[in-house]
C-alpha cells in the first residue's frame, strides 16, 4: 500500500458510497487507474467488504465499555474462550504493557453490564480488571465485525 491507497481507504471510510468519478477527483487519479487499485485492494484482501450501517446498528447496545483483564500466567487462551460464550462480548484484543486483554462490551443496561463485569470477574485465572464506559461516538472510522459482509 502506498499513500494513494490510503487515501482511497480514507475517503471510502469517510463515504463508502462515493462514485468512482468522485474518488478519482478526490485522490488525484484517474478513473481507469482508482478502478484498478479497488480491484488491487479487493484481491489482495485488504479490503473485504462494504456495508450499510443503520443507526438501529449502532444503538443495539446502548451501554459500552472497555474492559482490560490481566491474567494470571498464561491463561489468556482459555480466557478468551471463556469470553467467547458471553453475549455481551463484542471483540477481545491481546495488548502489550499492564493488561493482557481487552476486551469490549455492549448491553442494553448498566444493571446488565454490571453482571458482566461480576461474571467476567469470577472467571479462574483473572488477577485484575479495570473497566472504562463509552459515553460517545465522535468518529468511527469501522463497522463492528458482526455488521461487515463479504462479498
Amino acid at each position: 500500500m502506498d499513500s494513494f491507497d490510503t487515501r482511497i481507504i480514507g475517503a471510502l471510510r469517510r463515504d463508502a458510497r462515493i462514485s468512482l468519478s468522485n474518488l478519482a477527483l478526490e485522490v488525484g487519479l484517474s478513473r481507469v487507474t482508482v478502478r484498478a487499485r479497488l480491484n488491487r485492494l479487493r484481491e489482495s484482501g485488504v479490503i473485504v467488504g462494504y456495508t450499510v450501517v443503520l443507526a438501529e446498528d449502532m444503538q443495539h447496545h446502548p451501554v459500552r465499555g472497555l474492559m482490560m483483564l490481566g491474567i494470571e500466567g498464561r491463561g489468556a487462551d482459555k480466557i478468551t474462550r471463556l469470553l467467547s460464550n458471553v453475549p455481551a462480548v463484542q471483540a477481545v484484543h491481546s495488548t502489550n504493557g499492564k493488561w493482557d486483554l481487552i476486551v469490549e462490551l455492549g448491553t442494553q443496561t448498566l444493571y446488565d453490564l454490571d453482571g458482566v463485569l461480576t461474571r467476567i470477574r469470577k472467571f479462574d485465572g483473572v488477577t485484575t480488571s479495570e473497566t472504562n464506559l463509552l459515553l460517545a461516538t465522535q468518529m468511527a472510522t469501522r463497522v463492528p465485525e458482526r455488521l461487515v459482509s463479504v462479498d
